[in-house]
């Protein structure tokens, strides 16, 4: 954050700028072609009409000339995406395990209940032949 002074003599805080790349490489050119030209003050002109300081133009010739289209580039601004198709992938294998569990126990239930009903019919019927042969 930049301080600028009002005319109220009041320190304000600013926002760091930022420009696209496209207008970083105009003014590129238009300083160069004044400079070609030789015109007096014109670079200086430039920065004061544009806002910027020549520490800033310095800077972008550096990137312009270490290759540095890509220092230039218009590149998304922030935090790559995250894919997060494998961290959903995970969670919904995690899931089917987890109901796969569930399910394996619910059949052992089923299969229990099913052998105590085949078990206390069994011990019914004894009860009941053995009540009716009395």
């Amino acid at each position: 954050m930049m301080s600028v002074m009002t005319q109220d003599d009041v320190e304000v805080r600013r926002a760091k700028r930022s420009w696209p790349a496209q207008y970083k490489l105009g003014i590129l050119e238009e300083i160069d072609d004044v400079k070609r030209g030789g015109e007096l003050g014109a670079v200086g002109e430039i920065c004061r009409r544009e806002g910027l300081y020549s520490s800033l133009i310095s800077e972008w010739r550096k990137q312009r000339d270490q290759g540095a289209l890509e220092g230039l580039s218009d590149r998304p601004v922030g935090r790559k995406a995250r894919d997060r198709t494998a961290a959903e992938l995970a969670r919904l294998r995690k899931r089917v395990s987890d109901l796969e569990a569930e399910l394996s126990t619910a059949n052992e239930l089923i299969e229990a209940q099913g052998k105590v009903s085949a078990l206390l019919q069994t011990m019914s019927r004894k009860s009941a032949d053995h009540t009716t042969t009395r």
